[in-house]
């Protein structure tokens, strides 16, 4: 479902990417598919670096069909950015790829908390958002980095998962505590 990102991929992907019910949500916008392949270069990079976590999103057929990325990783804690080719939409792959990378980035690279800045116009992400049970709003709990996000407009809205609302969810509260008190 998730892989690293490869620059095999990159053809593909600028493909997907170029539509315009895509292209407006995509943090690394390119022009063209030379664009994409270098952008795609330095993300690699900068994963190498420890700035940013970015994996390829397949289908069931090991397809590339989109990308998901924790971006700005400061204290265990980023910006996660999704998006799906057009083709993609409304089938299931969003929310399989964010489980399964919430399972990599909480319990093998030791990310503690990752937010979502989803601008109040963008109907799709924010429902998908809410989709996702262990999410909570984070725009008053997290009141620096909400400010942070809307420094120069207030067109975002915060939300946050932490690594303990994830446990909570898929592990319970026994378990948890359990796990806490052998750590």
């Amino acid at each position: 479902m998730l892989k690293r990102r490869d620059l095999h991929d990159a053809p593909v992907l600028f493909e997907l990417m170029s539509h315009p019910e895509v292209f407006p949500y995509v943090r690394h916008k390119a022009s063209s598919s030379d664009e994409f392949y270098f952008l795609t270069k330095q993300t690699i990079e900068a994963e190498d670096r420890g700035e940013l976590i970015s994996r390829t999103i397949l289908d069931e057929w090991g397809q590339p069909i989109g990308t998901i990325n924790l971006f700005d990783i400061d204290s265990q804690m980023g910006f996660l950015a999704t998006w799906l080719g057009r083709p993609y939409f409304g089938k299931g792959y969003n929310q399989i790829a964010k489980e399964a990378f919430f399972e990599e980035t909480f319990f093998q690279l030791g990310i503690e908390a990752i937010f979502m800045k989803i601008r109040k116009t963008n109907v799709r992400s924010m429902k998908a958002a809410l989709k996702i049970p262990y999410v909570t709003l984070g725009n008053e709990s997290y009141p620096d980095i909400h400010s942070w996000v809307n420094r120069k407009e207030d067109i975002y809205d915060l939300f946050v998962i932490t690594k303990e609302q994830y446990m909570f969810h898929y592990y319970g509260e026994q378990e948890q505590n359990e796990e806490m008190l052998e750590a």
